[in-house]
């Protein structure tokens, strides 16, 4: 099982917890995607800048479909946002639905403005998030400076958020058994499938990442490591931790945590061991992944993700704090960090 919030180690775990309380409004939450390219003006596709609060972007997307009469497959999506918040992400359509947009309301959605661009927008196609958290009741700003200080340092562990569990936790489980080629107790739709399946490869993730967190090695070079080109995303096995130990340092390049499937990069010697452990104890071995299909073709996942463009102000009791990650990286992370409630 996944390890709660409430048994994950943090690479602040010797800072105290700042105090305070996050989301108790949509506003104290606020996400704005930071797209991999901009809309040339023309082509076949209509790219959409949408803002919404309290709809999560799978609402969206139905809705727009339904009003452009258009199959929700049609409509492109980067990544998914979530409902408690103000988010601000590109959405694509087809160009010929242009004419009934004007019929789209959903609310708490405004479509904030429309550009033509050649291709359909597709998974990943974005850069990152910036995120704007409003902590309210904040008693200790220096816990918070020093806390941020550590992870602008070191990075942010990149641990996946219990959102991606489900509210019972229980998507990892039916992941496991579609894995095992089992049956689930109602059948999946193909996005549920595609949920259960990314849950499962998750949670052996989280548990690697708590074993490197716990050694103090989720910001070292290991030999067999998997590490990570920071510019590229290139991957390659460390063979000296000499040498690549200091790029590590310099945040050139990261060790790489299992998304297994049959195409991740394989890592070698202790690392290659531990990992075999991960699959064992959940009664799995590396081939029964192939019957995950395109959804568990696997890869790598860096342990630890970049803290950019970050800034920390001070409003009378509340802090507003301001910084960015790279896609598929949880915002959360940061506050458990911040806040040690858990």
């Amino acid at each position: 099982m996944t390890a709660p919030d409430s048994q994950r180690p943090r690479l602040t775990e010797d800072v105290p917890g700042c105090g305070g309380a996050f989301k108790l409004v949509p506003e104290d939450f606020e996400v704005e995607e930071l797209p991999a390219y901009l809309p040339s003006g023309e082509g076949e596709h209509l790219y959409l800048w949408v803002e919404k609060r309290g709809r999560d972007t799978r609402e969206v997307v139905k809705a727009l479909a339904g009003a452009l009469e258009v199959d929700e497959g049609d409509v492109g999506v980067a990544g998914m946002k979530d409902r408690q918040a103000v988010t601000r992400q590109l959405l694509s359509v087809p160009a010929r639905a242009e004419a009934r947009l004007s019929g789209f309301a959903l609310e708490g959605v405004s479509v904030l403005w429309t550009k033509r661009h050649g291709n359909k927008l597709r998974t990943g196609h974005l850069k990152g998030n910036r995120f704007r958290l409003r902590l309210r009741g904040v008693k200790d700003v220096g816990a918070a400076r020093e806390t941020f200080a550590r992870l602008e340092a070191r990075g942010v562990p990149n641990y996946f958020g219990d959102q991606r569990f489900g509210r019972e936790g229980d998507n990892a489980n039916f992941g496991r058994l579609l894995v095992l080629g089992q049956r689930l107790p109602r059948r999946p739709d193909k996005f549920q499938r595609k949920l259960y399946l990314s849950a499962f490869q998750s949670r052996l993730f989280n548990r690697a990442l708590v074993e490197r967190l716990r050694a103090g090695t989720f910001d070292q070079a290991l030999a067999g490591d998997v590490l990570r080109r920071e510019d590229s995303g290139g991957l390659f096995v460390c063979e000296s931790p000499e040498v690549d130990g200091p790029r590590v340092a310099a945040f050139e390049v990261s060790p790489a945590g299992p998304l297994f499937g049959p195409k991740m990069t394989a890592s070698a010697q202790a690392v290659a061991e531990t990992e075999a452990r991960l699959l064992a104890d959940e009664g799995v071995t590396l081939d029964d992944f192939r019957r995950g299909g395109d959804e568990t073709q696997g890869g790598r996942r860096p342990y630890r993700v970049r803290l950019g463009g970050f800034s920390l102000e001070v409003e009378g009791e509340d802090l507003l704090l301001s910084f960015e990650l790279p896609k598929g990286s949880y915002a959360t992370e940061v506050l458990h960090e911040l806040l040690k409630d858990g």
